[in-house]
């Protein structure tokens, strides 16, 4: 004798097809979760957005009327302030700049090709004390600037290289940013070993397997790497400020701090105009690469 199992159908009300129940809409209570959620996401915004918006409204104020209108309702329009802001400081504002440029572009390549190559070490290769080594490299990340400052001041220091832009280029290739080794570690890790055997097989070495296989693959970390260099570096205040003491070489930041002078009167809207000149850069570096900017956080990030 056989016993059959029957599952009853889930009861669906009189004139109401499967397919209306699946595009009902939503309930008022969700509906109204939805726009409640949107209005608060609305608002975090337009806070995060008002500094910025009233920076470049402030730079086309004049200095009397900056701290005393908070709102973002422009009445006049002081175009001068870019004009007089960029000569200043003695020096054209393209001259800080360049600075500026310089130093990022030198952060740049050396954390691309140091750490790079670190992370290829930790992630593919075994040598004496690589645990430790690796452990000590995540301690670095946990150590903030203030700590190290002086000892490497006192090295540049005795090395005579204060005042130029070594101290700012060189200890980037050296692999001293833990944080862009560990990211890059994430990567490889999770590319397939089979390619590095494939290529061994080949004849390749680990120069050959680093360059021509691993590197390629690693464009969403590189491309992060780089944006985030640029970004901390072109927005770095404190290590410019205690290794740039000549007003020629003075950086970005370095020279928009010079606006402000306790001892006389400030020019707050020419440091405005500069300020809104100098974030440009930015934007337009984080549009450029905000898709790899994302691939590269989220395959690196879930590993």
């Amino acid at each position: 004798m056989t016993t059959e199992t029957i599952t009853a159908a889930p009861a669906v009300p009189p004139g109401t097809s499967p397919q209306r129940i699946r595009h009902e809409k939503p309930s008022v209570r969700t509906r109204v979760l939805r726009v409640v959620r949107h209005a608060l996401m609305i608002a975090a915004v337009a806070v995060a957005l008002y500094p910025v918006l009233w920076m470049i409204v402030s730079s086309l104020r004049p200095d009397g009327t900056i701290f005393g209108n908070p709102s973002l309702v422009l009445n006049t329009f002081e175009i001068s302030n870019y004009t007089d802001g960029w000569n200043a400081l003695g020096a054209p504002f393209s001259t800080y700049l360049l600075n500026s440029a310089l130093v990022v572009a030198g952060a740049i390549i050396g954390n691309l090709v140091s750490c790079s190559m670190a992370a290829y070490a930790f992630a593919r290769l075994r040598f004496r004390f690589q645990k430790p080594a690796f452990v000590v490299m995540l301690l670095m990340i946990m150590i903030p600037i203030h700590v190290v400052i002086v000892p490497q001041y006192v090295i540049w220091a005795q090395a005579d290289l204060i005042n130029t832009v070594w101290p700012l280029i060189v200890p980037k290739f050296l692999a001293t940013d833990g944080f862009f080794v560990f990211l890059m570690i994430q990567f490889i890790r999770g590319l397939p070993k089979e390619l590095d055997e494939a290529a061994r097989i080949d004849g390749a070495g680990h120069g050959r397997i680093f360059v021509q296989i691993l590197l390629p693959l690693m464009t969403p970390a590189l491309a992060t790497t780089a944006i985030f260099t640029f970004i901390w570096t072109w927005n770095d205040f404190f290590s410019q400020l205690i290794y740039l003491t000549d007003p020629n070489l003075y950086t970005v930041p370095v020279a928009l701090r010079s606006f402000v002078d306790a001892q006389s009167q400030s020019s707050y809207g020419s440091m405005f105009a500069m300020s809104v000149v100098s974030v440009l850069p930015l934007i337009v570096a984080f549009a450029l690469g905000q898709k790899y900017l994302v691939r590269g956080i989220a395959t690196t990030g879930g590993k």
